[in-house]
């Protein structure tokens, strides 16, 4: 599948969640130079689609519920971001997502079900394997309990 955008997405994604995350209870400014690295603005003053695809994302990471922020930092970022209560409690939570290695993987995860690994325990040992495919499938995962546990509440 060539959809590198949704790629891309579930990457800046799982690298926004885990570095707030890690600054859990603290607000902490959240910069897309943070999550794909420094990008030059080109001729006419723009950043890059990558850049504003990034910044997308943490908006949608937002209207989604899963953080909280004060304001946009012009377009390198967002002031102030938090995790929500839903965003910390599905972090913290067992994942259930068994994620079967293959043999030209070059660092060896346990599955979830073998360590009771967390979703957060798993983000942050899959992001230096840069594996697209695996990355992919644990943040859609995260993002469908997220939603089944937002349909709940509205049941209730």
């Amino acid at each position: 599948m060539l959809d590198i955008h949704i790629d891309d997405f579930c990457k800046d994604s799982a690298l926004s969640l885990k570095i707030l995350y890690d600054a859990f209870p603290c607000n902490s400014d959240l910069l897309v130079d943070q999550i794909i690295g420094p990008d030059e603005l080109d001729d006419f003053g723009l950043h890059s689609r990558r850049h504003q695809a990034c910044l997308a994302t943490m908006l949608w990471l937002a209207d989604e519920g899963l953080i909280r922020y004060g304001g946009l930092i012009q377009q390198d970022g967002v002031d102030q971001a938090v995790l929500t209560n839903a965003a910390f409690s599905l972090l913290s939570s067992p994942s259930q997502v068994e994620l079967i290695e293959t043999d030209d993987a070059s660092i060896q995860l346990p599955t979830a079900q073998e360590e009771g690994l967390h979703f957060a325990s798993q983000i942050t040992g899959l992001i230096p394997t840069q594996s697209s495919q695996k990355i992919r499938t644990l943040m859609l995962c995260f993002f469908a309990k997220h939603s089944e546990s937002q349909t709940n509440h509205r049941i209730l």
